[in-house]
């Protein structure tokens, strides 16, 4: 169960497939020492802002990379050429006319028209999007919450709060302050789960993949491990066979096992 075991670039995922406008993009996203990469085509600019705040609000991102988003309209058919200029000729031509006024029935003192300016859709989406990551940055600002994993999504201008922290205490702690940042409707924390040592069992990551790592101390057992993680100790099968452990009576202290998701 999250954020045990879930790597900070399948939370990006998760959070991309829950954007509305992203879901349906295929965009791939990879990280490496808390640089979350996303490549992949979108219709335009603007989604880059997008790709930016949605993945902002993940704990453990610290550079969002973009480089390799590319837009559509940049892959369009490329224009077909100009005709050339009929060759110059020698031949006497008439002298030139002013061109015929053709009647209208509009406004003779009418403006040429504007640019249409944005839609209030465009607007709100890229202005609430950035809503999350604002719940983050209050969420890693307090003292007793900084070092919880907690993500943060948003649907709309409602924020949704995923992770663990170490009890009902802390849970009520960070609604409280998500309530508080400017632009949040409503806040849900149905994801955000409590368990003692909350910060101590994720503290630990892979710096290539995010994975979260245990280190296995005297005493310890692959039942008791998934007890921890997962609340469950006949998970430690899925913990066997994501570390390519053999016989799981067999483990070592001080070996360093990956939590899968």
């Amino acid at each position: 169960m999250w954020p045990f075991g879930k790597s900070t670039a399948d939370r990006v995922k998760d959070a991309i497939n829950e954007q509305t406008r992203l879901k349906d993009l295929g965009l791939q996203v990879q990280e490496r020492g808390g640089t979350v990469s996303v490549t992949g085509m979108v219709p335009n600019e603007r989604y880059v802002g997008l790709i930016n705040a949605v993945a902002g609000g993940i704990n453990g991102v610290k550079n969002v990379d973009t480089s390799g988003v590319t837009f559509e309209q940049q892959v369009a058919a490329p224009a077909q050429p100009a005709p050339q200029a009929p060759a110059a000729t020698v031949q006497e031509t008439a002298p030139a006319t002013a061109p015929e006024i053709q009647p209208t029935t509009g406004n003779l003192n009418a403006r040429p028209a504007s640019p249409a300016p944005a839609s209030t859709d465009d607007t709100e989406f890229e202005d609430s999007s950035r809503v999350a990551k604002a719940v983050l940055k209050a969420l890693r600002g307090n003292v007793e919450l900084a070092d919880d994993p907690i993500d943060v999504l948003q649907s709309g201008k409602s924020v949704i709060l995923r992770g663990v922290v170490d009890n009902d205490h802390e849970k009520r702690l960070a609604e409280k302050l998500a309530r508080e940042v400017q632009g949040v409707a409503s806040v849900d924390v149905s994801g955000l789960r409590v368990a003692a040592g909350a910060k101590e069992l994720a503290k630990e990551k892979d710096q290539d993949t995010g994975d979260t790592v245990y280190t296995v101390k005297a005493g310890d057992t692959l039942g008791a491990i998934a007890q921890k993680y997962y609340g469950n100790a006949a998970e430690y099968r899925k913990i066997a066979h994501f570390n390519n452990i053999s016989n799981p009576d067999l483990i070592k202290v001080g070996q360093k096992i990956r939590i899968p998701g």
